[in-house]
């Protein structure tokens, strides 16, 4: 099973295209970092109540990622704010990227190639080589979406990451992501991690704009 992380960084990928959807870096740092963290919540590695995450068990996972982000949030204080550890951990959301890149290419789920965008800027795109996590993961998305169904742990997360990112357009329809929006809601809720994560993106999504018109 992928980690969240590495979820997130292949839901992130324009199939078509290969090259990661357009989003605010810092926005893109929030949604890695809760990833990581909602990944930590379910291993049993980390609790929160409504404002606070507590490091319950420091034993290393033996993931590069999901490690990293433990060790750094057990050099803090017993109890952290749940928005402190986000943006702690986004201060290393490229390096998780570049991480997870590599995983999904060893996987045989991506492979890299080397482009240039207008003969001048060398880029790399990641074509999806097998693209069968990505459309099982979409799909189960829009089940849980569309219907009554009891969601998994882990699938509320992955709601709450792309929500947060507002790429629910890549799973579903206009008029669905309109009937959807109170079932949206309601899952929310059910992840303060979650909660968190839409709470930092949004906020720092608006700083950026606020800057903008006033340049």
């Amino acid at each position: 099973m992928l980690s969240l992380p590495e979820e997130m960084t292949l839901l992130l990928l324009d199939e078509t295209t290969g090259e990661f959807v357009a989003l605010p870096e810092s926005v893109f740092a929030t949604v890695m970092s809760g990833a990581a963290l909602m990944d930590l919540a379910l291993r049993n590695r980390i609790d929160t109540d409504l404002k606070k995450l507590t490091v319950v068990d420091r034993t290393p996972l033996g993931d590069d990622i999901l490690d990293d982000v433990l060790t750094g949030l057990g050099k803090k204080c017993a109890q952290l704010d749940i928005t402190e550890a986000l943006f702690d951990a986004a201060v290393n959301a490229e390096e998780y990227r570049m991480r997870a890149l590599r995983r999904l290419i060893a996987h045989g789920i991506l492979r890299e190639e080397n482009g240039r965008h207008l003969w001048v800027f060398r880029s790399r795109r990641y074509p999806i080589v097998n693209d069968a996590e990505q459309q099982e993961v979409r799909a189960r998305l829009r089940r849980l979406l569309l219907t009554d169904e009891i969601p998994d742990p882990r699938d509320v997360a992955l709601i709450c990451l792309f929500d947060a990112c507002a790429l629910m357009g890549f799973v579903l329809s206009e008029a669905e992501r309109e009937a959807a929006t109170p079932r949206i809601g309601q899952l929310r809720k059910m992840d303060l991690i979650g909660q968190a994560v839409t709470r930092a993106a949004s906020e720092t999504e608006a700083i950026i704009k606020f800057a903008a018109t006033t340049m």
